[in-house]
């Protein structure tokens, strides 16, 4: 299961279309590489502008700040460049026009979680 996490300011994501479109491209991501759409969780985090810092400022209102945090548990990429590079470019591309065609400041990051305490519905999933 890859899980987002997107921290926004309320000023971003303020439609339910907005948000549908994002985590729809985010969702296509995996879904392209086998994965099934019902393993790909994504929650949107509004934060206000006054609770968020970066190098002990707050942000340009002018240019929101939004913060991507993806947990990879069902696939790992493990330290392979080559898959590392293909990752990144798939989510540049799927985050850019929600972010970069906006005007927004960003940054991502992706965990890979260990398998062994995933359960979905209390049942351990398959292998992929």
């Amino acid at each position: 299961m890859p899980l987002w996490l997107i921290y926004h300011p309320p000023s971003t994501f303020t439609t339910p279309s907005s948000k549908q479109s994002l985590a729809a491209d985010i969702t296509s991501i995996y879904t392209r590489s086998g994965l099934p759409a019902f393993y790909v969780v994504v929650n949107f985090i509004a934060v206000p502008a006054t609770d968020t810092f970066v190098g002990g400022q707050n942000p340009n209102p002018d240019r929101p700040f939004v913060r991507f945090v993806a947990d990879h548990i069902a696939v790992h990429i493990e330290n392979d460049a080559a898959r590392m590079q293909r990752m990144r470019e798939m989510v540049n591309a799927a985050l850019q026009p929600h972010v970069k065609e906006k005007g927004y400041d960003w940054e991502v990051h992706i965990d890979e979680t260990p398998r062994g305490l995933w359960v979905i519905n209390g049942l351990v999933p398959p292998p992929f």
